[in-house]
């Protein structure tokens, strides 16, 4: 019998490793040459594995593996991982702050709701094409959205062509919401929460890393994290985690994982960002990093309560070197969403421009979230919703937009009832002491870790 473990075969992820080699400038032709050759296949587009199994080419994979990690990247200079060199890039890194004042803690409930809403309604058409995400909400009378997916109704030829996420769809379409459930996009939250709990302000990356092993299950891992648990399982230490057979470095994960860095840092962008480094490279490098340097940074600036949600963009733009692909991207998204009316359009043309990175990658990802909290101008509702019509990772980009927009509006009392009450404030997760958790007690948490690190930085 043939065991498929998604993520982590060495034959499943020469495809992805050739596929990033092109991203970052690397000549990997003569790789790809006998990987074919070989009779080995492309990365799959959405899939975690390969269609078919291939464990004789398992020995080969790990050489080529190897062979590709030596390739210099043309890009690496203006793409850093090292923190220094990153502030040096960055000739607008903003200056710590000293004086700000605790987050209040119904700011932060507008957050954790906020998140999980935006999650939640991203979840069904998770990995769907663009195509797909405007086919279903449309012959249900909700696009452009206004409201949760939903199956009923919908064409049994179109549910067939386009078929919402397997796991995601019995917990959360509109007609089975129950609480929130389960998703990476909360349990990492969780796991800040629990980091800051036992090590403060002041953790490393190794204390990180021990946190997964003791209280993340590997089965709840997924792309970059979980070749990252793998390393850690064969010894491997931070942040070597990050780069070793890990084609995943620069996809969305590090940034799901960012939030409670930004919330507990309230005007102080530059102290959440260099938390969130600390956190993100234990599995990703180079714009994987700047993705959650990026969002710990604007949401710090949005839990200060002086900026809209366009001065949280540039605060975040701020600790993200200028000339990497991450940031250009963000531009991209932010002026693109500013010429074009209908966000339809803004959608078309980022898709045609980022098309060829895979949907979890960070890049594409960064431009459509930038894009839509632009288009979207702060209002909670057309934030979560321009950031799943976009398509890509519906899932995250819906959660990060909420979590922002949440900050921004303020309050729970601001978020319109119907994405707030599905979520009978319960979250079902597997991290250990918080399921079934509410999303107020969440808020006192964060809030006590906001007080600690206002009082001790």
């Amino acid at each position: 019998m043939t065991v498929r473990v998604t993520w982590v075969q060495p034959e499943d992820l020469v495809g992805h490793e050739l596929r990033q080699a092109a991203e970052d400038g690397r000549d990997a032709r003569a790789v790809a040459r006998r990987w074919y050759e070989a009779g080995g296949a492309p990365a799959p587009e959405r899939a975690g594995a390969s269609p078919a199994p291939a464990p004789e080419l398992r020995a080969l994979a790990e050489r080529l593996l190897d062979e590709l990690a030596l390739l210099e990247s043309p890009s690496g200079q203006d793409e850093p991982t090292d923190l220094a060199a990153i502030r040096a890039a960055c000739p607008d890194w903003p200056a710590p702050r000293r004086d700000a004042r605790p987050v209040a803690e119904e700011r932060l409930h507008a957050a954790w709701l906020g998140r999980a809403a935006g999650c939640l309604l991203g979840k069904p058409v998770e990995k769907l094409p663009l195509d797909g995400i405007r086919a279903l909400a449309r012959a249900t009378g909700n696009w452009p959205l206004t409201t949760w997916f939903t199956a009923r109704g919908l064409p049994a030829p179109l549910a067939a062509a386009h078929p919402f996420n397997r796991r995601s769809a019995p917990c959360s379409l509109a007609e089975n919401i129950d609480g929130m459930p389960e998703d990476d996009d909360l349990d990492h939250p969780l796991l800040t929460l629990l980091l800051l709990r036992r090590h403060g302000p002041s953790f490393t990356t190794g204390d990180l890393a021990r946190l997964w092993l003791d209280e993340l299950p590997a089965g709840r891992t997924f792309t970059a994290e979980r070749i990252a648990y793998r390393n850690l399982l064969d010894g491997i230490e931070p942040p070597h985690t990050a780069r070793y057979r890990n084609p995943f470095r620069e996809w969305i994960g590090a940034q799901i994982r960012a939030d409670v860095h930004g919330w507990t840092h309230p005007g102080d962008p530059a102290s959440a960002a260099e938390q969130a480094h600390r956190d993100a490279v234990l599995s990703h490098t180079a714009n994987g990093v700047y993705g959650a340097m990026f969002t710990a940074a604007a949401l710090a600036e949005a839990a200060g309560g002086a900026s809209d949600v366009h001065g949280c963009l540039a605060a975040g733009l701020r600790v993200v070197p200028p000339r990497s692909r991450f940031a250009r991207a963000v531009r991209t998204g932010i002026a693109t969403a500013r010429a074009h009316a209908s966000f339809d359009t803004v959608a078309d043309r980022l898709h045609t421009k980022y098309g060829g990175y895979h949907w979890v990658h960070v890049v594409p990802n960064a431009a459509l979230l930038a894009a839509a909290l632009t288009h979207a101008d702060g209002d909670f509702s057309h934030s979560i919703c321009r950031a799943v019509e976009g398509g890509w990772d519906t899932d995250s980009n819906g959660a990060t937009a909420g979590s922002l927009a949440g900050l921004l509006a303020g309050t729970p009392a601001l978020l319109p009832d119907r994405w707030t009450a599905p979520l009978k404030n319960r979250l079902a997760t597997s991290v250990p002491g918080f399921d079934g958790v509410g999303f107020d007690e969440l808020a006192r948490q964060t809030h006590r870790l906001t007080l600690e690190e206002t009082l001790c930085p």
